[in-house]
């Protein structure tokens, strides 16, 4: 570090107080904001051993040159302070919501009779935001309800008190069809503008029972004052209000105003999943991913992003529920952590809204970064299973048979993470009798490693057997009969829990079943089945034909084979007009051929 900067000196200087403090680098930026229960104890973290810190941290340790700090008075004021510094200094370092352009808003522009529109861009300078909507059709509903009960103009005119006084406009369109009050020439009052707006802020925050209650009022009020057409125009709001309340996707009956935050932690990255409730109804949500902060604890950082969110979609909600207890506590408000109910039913909805935006990007990330994809769902693997080495090549195997017959062991093979079908093989068990999986087992793997020795090929990283902790134990025998126990790692996958079996381990492994290490495994597996099962159907099926035109007096092996190749089924050979079979085999043969199954009564047999 650069001279004159001296960690242990700043750090003797820090008071043992709640408060904020301010990391700063050679050019005096600020690149970290950070707040503290003992200002003292905290930044110290930072300057310890660095050999278990990540990357990001060493290299915002690095970069510090200086060091500020702000005493508070209480924890909740520095959690405030932090967010307020967050939010002006927009540090390089800090955790953060990454924008996300997908989820649109509703915006009440800051200007004279402001207008409401929709839009992706979130500039909180412009006016006032309402969102993000994670449906386009609730957002669009609602603009349809305020459209109904409103009349708001929607042109970019510039309507000061000036300009209207010196009738610089004329009335448009909107004007003559019954969408606007036109204001620009001063059929309608600010004030009576500004009513308007004031009612729908009550919609676009979700509070419709309290417009519900306040159109109640006015229309009873002007009933009583005899001004019955007025009065009919307020019942008309309220019916219109009802049938969108009506059709509003209430999620809760139980819970009035909550603010759900599910923190998806997973490595250094991070989704948090936000649902607002108002009423009973979701008003607000979304999920997106996080930047990950410098030294900064789940905990630590969902306290963070609780009070961005909250900022953002300007939430008084009094209950919040998470997923894990944040690392503060503000005044006012109670923080769950639910473990059953209607509650834990709700923070499972934010689970699911968390997984299925971490899916959506991993998805996106194979198309645009196919190798950066791979690379990490191949750790993903191998840290969930154990494996000494990055699983490049997995080979599974899993063995069909029907009775006994025609006994086939099919081998699937993966290349980082994709199917690599020029590598699948299937092997067509030759030394077996009757249903030994256990045997034919052993020998397709016996062939299957001396062919790899002989050849010089590459041998694979993983090996998983379709079966319990039987085949695991024959699978076993043959790597050690090879000298490759301790060079291919082993593991079996059991069908009725999907359980993984280790070599040796009694206790089985039972991954979520939701992880990408399973679903990769079960698609691994299933092309294996897939694949054995189509060569055991075509095998089955020639031996079908065969045991059929075998019986047949002067029909031999040669003819048989022509037909199979022809015709592929019995069923197709039995509907065959006797032209066709004559031009494979002959007329003679043919009438031969087509009398023999014509006499039988049996239908022909077909593999289900």
């Amino acid at each position: 570090m650069e001279s004159g900067f001296s960690p242990e000196n700043i750090i003797k200087s820090l008071p043992e107080h709640p408060g904020v403090y301010k990391f700063l680098d050679e050019e005096g930026q600020v690149i970290y904001v950070g707040k503290a229960r003992n200002l003292k104890a905290r930044v110290s973290t930072y300057f310890a051993s660095q050999t278990k810190a990540s990357g990001r941290i060493r290299l915002l340790v690095r970069k510090i040159r200086k060091v500020e700090f702000i005493i508070t008075s209480t924890e909740s004021d520095a959690l405030l302070l932090e967010n307020n510094l967050i939010k002006t200094l927009q540090p390089r370092y800090n955790i953060n919501l990454k924008d996300d352009k997908s989820y649109p808003y509703i915006v009440l522009r800051r200007e004279p009779f402001p207008r409401l529109y929709p839009t992706r861009r979130y500039d909180p300078e412009i006016g006032e935001f309402f969102g993000p909507y994670t449906s386009v059709g609730t957002m669009r509903a609602t603009l349809d309800l305020v459209k109904n009960l409103y009349k708001l103009r929607t042109c970019n005119l510039n309507l000061t008190e000036e300009n209207i006084r010196k009738g610089k406009f004329k009335v448009c369109l909107e004007y003559h069809i019954g969408n606007c009050a036109a204001p620009c020439v001063g059929k309608q009052s600010a004030e009576e503008y500004d009513e308007n707006i004031r009612q729908i802020r009550h919609i676009l925050r979700g509070r419709l029972r309290t417009l519900r209650e306040n159109l109640r009022r006015l229309m009873q009020e002007s009933a009583a004052r005899l001004a019955f057409e007025e009065a009919q125009q307020y019942k008309e709001m309220l019916e219109k209000l009802d049938r969108f309340r009506s059709a509003s996707a209430v999620v809760s009956q139980e819970l009035d105003d909550v603010d759900i935050f599910y923190l998806d932690c997973e490595d250094e990255s991070m989704v948090l999943a936000y649902l607002g409730l108002v009423e009973g109804n979701v008003v607000h949500g979304f999920a997106s991913e996080v930047t990950c902060s410098a030294g900064e604890s789940p905990p630590e950082a969902l306290a963070t992003l609780i009070m961005q969110t909250r900022q953002r979609v300007q939430s008084q909600a009094p209950l919040l529920l998470c997923n894990i207890k944040p690392d503060f506590e503000l005044p006012g408000i109670r923080v769950e952590v639910p473990s059953s109910g209607e509650k834990k039913r709700l923070l499972d909805l934010a689970a699911r809204n968390a997984l299925a935006h971490r899916i959506t990007r991993l998805r996106q990330l194979s198309f645009t970064d196919p190798e950066q994809h791979a690379q990490r769902l191949l750790a993903t693997l191998q840290r969930d299973l154990r494996l000494p080495v990055l699983p490049r090549r997995i080979e599974c195997y899993d063995t069909s048979h029907f009775q006994g017959a025609h006994t086939v062991t099919a081998m699937a093979c993966f290349l980082d993470g994709k199917p690599a079908r020029q590598e699948y093989r299937v092997y067509h068990v030759k030394t077996v009798q009757g249903p030994d999986d256990y045997a034919a087992l052993r020998e397709t793997l016996h062939r299957r490693l001396q062919r790899l020795t002989e050849e010089g090929h590459s041998m694979p990283d993983l090996m998983v057997i379709d079966g319990g902790k039987g085949q695991l134990n024959v699978a076993l025998e043959v790597l050690t009969e090879h000298g490759l126990q301790d060079r291919i790692s082993l593991i079996s996958i059991a069908k009725r829990l999907e359980e993984i079996y280790y070599p040796g381990d009694e206790v089985p492994l039972y991954l979520d079943k939701k992880s990408e290490t399973l679903r990769l495994i079960q698609h691994l597996r299933d092309e294996a089945h897939r694949f054995g099962l189509r060569h055991y159907r075509q095998r089955h099926k020639k031996s079908l034909i065969r045991s059929r035109l075998d019986d047949i007096p002067g029909i031999g092996t040669i003819t048989v084979e022509k037909l199979l190749n022809h015709f592929k089924s019995l069923e197709r050979l039995r509907q065959a007009p006797a032209d066709e079979v004559a031009a494979i085999v002959g007329p003679a043969k043919a009438r031969l051929i087509l009398e023999h199954l014509a006499s039988q009564d049996e239908p022909s047999q077909s593999l289900k």
